[in-house]
């Protein structure tokens, strides 16, 4: 019957082509955002996905820091940055950054993801000290911080060498570089959203000097705004050069935007369909990517569990404190934390296993060890069964 689902969805050359593990084309992938049959296409990742890791879905206890929302970028799509009639500004202290560290100390969190505005006020020692805080308050945490456009700023205020730089970063406890920052690889979608950030050739020569610098890293795409499908399977194409080159990316997220308060209001919002296509779409094409996750918080709990019969293998975390979409309690149901024995639920229901990982994906815990204390500011939310 499976089988009939992809000659009856048109994919029987790019089945051949997943069972043979034959790279496919930038056409394969407009053939398969372009296939209706959304089943089929899932039913070819989920081959792929457990092929590359079998039933296990990966999950981190993490905590977010966005350290400040002053940022002189002026993105489209971005809700989080402080304008007029949204957000007001904030840029945190390092003795802020203390605190919401010390909020979770009870949680044995092994990463902490640092990302924020690009604010032209903060001198170079601030980031170096920012990581060392991190690292006195969490000692051996694994920091994922900055993105390709915060590392552009971080060198103009450092005024040395990338690799210098780079090296300064490390030292003071920086671990890897998360996604982010481009949004997607398209020179035409760059001018018009986000012009004043960085290029695609730029970004991906500072990706290319993390590499270079011994740093891993995270990629991610932004779609669901002005992109066309054609941009999409370029980025994917793009992304996947990149990592054969350079082999230093661990996980693909594919990120579903969200125009609610952003001057990009007007649009649709995302749906499940698109959520799982495009993790569909990014398992298949990425090859060369161990790990393609679904980021809950954007995709839903619900949207994110029946990810992981569609190419996911990894639901991220925890995800303490995140503001970068929207505030905890803003926007409907939409909750910034689950606890664990959450995640284990969404995984184990869905007819998987749960792992516990690190960063680097190795695991951590043993399945039984599921004590986290429940605090007053996480939102319950209800689990779908798929």
């Amino acid at each position: 019957m499976t089988v009939r689902l992809v000659e009856g969805a048109g994919l029987t050359d790019v089945y051949q082509k997943v069972l043979s593990g034959e790279r496919l084309t930038y056409d394969d992938g407009l053939k398969l955002y372009k296939t209706p049959d959304l089943n089929a296409i899932g039913w070819l990742a989920n081959i792929v996905r457990e092929r590359m890791n079998g039933s296990k879905t990966y999950y981190v206890r993490n905590q977010h820091i966005n350290y400040t929302n002053v940022c002189n970028k002026g993105c489209k799509f971005c809700s989080f940055y402080a304008q007029k009639g949204g957000p007001d500004p904030y840029t945190m202290s390092i003795d802020d950054v203390r605190r919401r560290l010390r909020m979770h100390l009870d949680i044995p969190i092994k990463e902490v993801h640092m990302v924020a505005g690009i604010n032209p006020k903060l001198p170079y020692s601030y980031y170096l000290d920012l990581l060392r805080a991190v690292k006195e308050e969490r000692p051996g945490v694994h920091i994922k911080a900055f993105t390709c456009v915060e590392i552009a700023e971080i060198h103009r205020q450092a005024d040395k060498p990338l690799d210098e730089v780079f090296a300064d970063l490390r030292e003071a406890g920086l671990d890897s570089l998360p996604g982010g920052g481009i949004e997607i690889l398209s020179d035409r979608v760059h001018m018009e959203l986000f012009g004043r950030k960085l290029s695609g050739d730029q970004w991906i020569e500072i990706s290319k000097g993390a590499a270079k610098a011994g740093l891993t890293q995270y990629a991610t795409m932004l779609y669901g705004h002005i992109e066309t499908v054609e941009e999409r399977v370029e980025h994917l194409v793009k992304m996947r050069a990149l990592q054969d080159e350079t082999g230093h990316f661990v996980t693909f997220t594919p990120l579903s935007f969200h125009p609610e308060g952003t001057q990009l209001a007007g649009l649709p919002h995302p749906t499940g369909d698109g959520d799982l296509r495009a993790i569909a779409v990014s398992r298949l094409m990425l090859d060369n990517f161990q790990h393609v996750k679904t980021f809950w918080i954007m995709n839903s709990p619900q949207v994110s569990q029946a990810a992981q019969w569609y190419g996911a293998d990894d639901l991220d975390g925890t995800i303490n404190e995140y503001e970068i979409t929207y505030k905890d309690g803003e926007i409907g149901n939409k909750a910034q934390v689950l606890t664990r024995p959450q995640l284990v639920e969404l995984i184990t229901s869905a007819g998987r296993t749960p792992v516990e990982r690190d960063s680097f994906y190795n695991e951590v815990a043993a399945p039984d060890e599921l004590a986290d204390p429940v605090r007053k500011q996480r939102v319950e939310l209800p689990l779908a069964v798929v």
